[in-house]
C-alpha cells in the first residue's frame, strides 16, 4: 500500500472516533481563585439531565433513618395504647380512654384469676368453665383494673403534671367530667359482672360481688384523699400488691370451689412480692412524690435503700412460699420448679435493676416478670392438687 494511501486510512479511521470536548479534557488549577476548573459546562450538563448516583453509603444512611423512624413510630404507638412511659401524644378519644385504664396492667389480674381456678381444683377444660374464667377475667381486668388505673390517674393528675405531663389528664387531651364518666362506667360494669357471676355459679353468699365491693375501696383509698394509702409506702404499697396477688386468685378459686383459710393466708403473704413490684414503679416518681409530699419507699428511704428493699420482699417471699409447698403441702416437685423460676428473676435483678432502678425499671419487669407470675400460677397447680380431692 502506498503511503498516500495509508494516510487516507488514517484520517478516514480518526474521523470515526468520538471527539472529546477540549473543557472535558483540560483540567487547570486558577491560583488566583485556589479552584479547581474543569468542564464546567458539560458537568452543568450532566446534573440538569439526570440526577447524580446515590453510594451505597448514602442509601445504608437512608435505610437505617427509615428504620429507626419506623421503630420510634411503634414504640410511642404501642406505648400508648398500653398506657406506659413513653408513648405519643393522642387526640383519638377512644384510644385515650384506653390508655387510662392501662392495658399493660391488667395481666397479672387475668393471670391471678387464672391461679385461682388451678388452685380450685375443680376447674374444667369445658365451655360453660372457659365462659366463666373468661368473664371473671373481664372483671377483673379491663372493668375493675381500669376503674382502678382511671381514678389513680384522676387523682394523680397535679403528680403527672410534673412525671409525666403528656398523660391524658395534665396534657388535657380529656376532660375531668370525661374521666369521672369513664371510672364511674368501668366499677359499675364490674359490680354487675361479679354479681352475675355468683349467680351463674349458684353462691348462696355473693363472694364474688363481695370482693369486688372490698377491691374496689382499696383502689379508691389507695388513690384519694383523705386517707391516700400511696402517700405512706409500705401501706400504700402492700394494699396495691394485695389487690394484683390475692384478691383475683380469691376471685378465681371461689368461682370454681371453695376459699380456704391457709389459701388465703398464703396468697396474702405471697402479696408481699406484689409490694416489691409495687416499690419498681416508684423508682420513676421520685421527683414528683417528693415535690407533692407522698412518701414512697424511694423517697423516705432514698433509691439506694429502697432498691434493696424491693429485691428483698420479690426473693424472700418467693422462696417461703417453695419450702411452704415442699415442707407443708410434700409437693417436691412444684418446689423445684417454683424455685427454679426464681433464680432467673435474682440474675434480672442484679444485671438491670439493681445497677440502675430508675433508668432499667421497664427492662427489668419485662424479662423478670414473666418468671413471677409463672411461679403464681406454679403454686396454684400445687394447691389444686389437694383441693381436686375435695368435694
Amino acid at each position: 500500500m502506498s503511503a498516500s494511501g495509508s494516510m487516507a486510512i488514517a484520517q478516514h479511521t480518526c474521523c470515526q472516533l468520538p471527539r472529546r470536548p477540549l473543557a472535558q479534557g483540560l483540567r487547570f488549577r486558577s491560583f488566583s481563585a485556589g479552584k479547581h476548573v474543569s468542564g464546567q459546562q458539560n458537568t452543568q450538563r450532566v446534573q440538569k439531565g439526570r440526577p447524580l448516583p446515590v453510594t451505597c453509603a448514602q442509601k445504608e444512611k437512608g435505610s437505617k433513618a427509615k428504620a429507626e423512624d419506623t421503630k420510634q413510630f411503634v414504640k410511642g404507638n404501642v406505648a400508648q395504647i398500653l398506657g406506659i412511659r413513653g408513648g405519643d401524644q393522642e387526640t383519638n378519644i377512644w384510644k385515650i380512654r384506653l390508655q387510662l385504664t392501662k392495658p399493660v396492667t391488667w395481666i397479672p389480674l387475668i393471670w391471678g384469676v387464672l391461679c385461682g381456678a388451678a388452685a380450685s381444683g375443680h376447674f374444667h377444660w369445658t365451655p360453660t368453665d372457659v365462659a366463666k374464667s373468661l368473664t371473671c377475667m373481664l372483671m377483673s381486668g379491663p372493668l375493675l383494673t381500669g376503674y382502678t388505673q382511671t381514678i389513680n390517674d384522676y387523682y394523680d393528675k397535679e403528680i403527672d403534671a410534673i412525671n409525666e405531663p403528656n398523660r391524658p389528664i395534665p396534657s388535657g387531651a380529656i376532660s375531668e367530667p370525661q374521666v369521672i364518666t369513664q371510672f364511674l362506667t368501668l366499677l359499675a360494669g364490674g359490680l354487675g359482672v361479679a354479681y352475675t357471676l355468683d349467680r351463674w355459679a349458684d353462691h348462696e353468699f355473693p363472694t364474688l360481688f363481695c370482693l369486688a365491693v372490698f377491691g374496689s375501696f382499696i383502689s379508691y383509698i389507695y388513690s384519694a384523699p383523705p386517707l391516700k394509702l400511696k402517700q405512706s409506702g409500705w401501706i400504700g404499697n402492700y394494699a396495691l400488691g394485695s389487690s394484683y396477688i390475692a384478691l383475683p386468685w380469691w376471685a378465681g378459686q371461689a368461682l370454681f370451689g371453695h376459699l380456704s383459710l391457709d389459701v388465703v393466708i398464703l396468697t396474702v403473704l405471697y402479696s408481699l412480692a406484689g409490694l416489691g413490684i409495687a416499690i419498681v414503679n416508684d423508682f420513676k416518681s421520685i421527683e414528683g412524690d417528693r415535690e407533692m409530699g407522698l412518701n414512697s419507699l424511694p423517697v423516705a428511704f432514698g433509691p439506694e435503700v429502697a432498691k434493696w428493699i424491693t429485691v428483698g420482699t420479690i426473693d424472700v417471699t418467693q422462696i417461703a412460699v417453695a419450702a411452704y409447698l415442699a415442707f407443708g403441702r410434700h409437693e417436691n416437685v412444684y418446689a423445684a420448679v417454683l424455685t427454679g423460676l426464681i433464680l432467673p428473676q435474682i440474675y434480672f435483678q442484679y444485671k438491670y435493676f439493681i445497677p440502675d432502678p430508675i433508668k432499667n425499671d421497664v427492662q427489668y419487669q419485662a424479662r423478670a416478670q414473666p418468671f413471677l407470675v409463672f411461679g403464681l400460677l406454679t403454686t396454684g397447680l400445687a394447691i389444686g392438687q389437694s383441693n381436686a380431692l375435695l368435694p
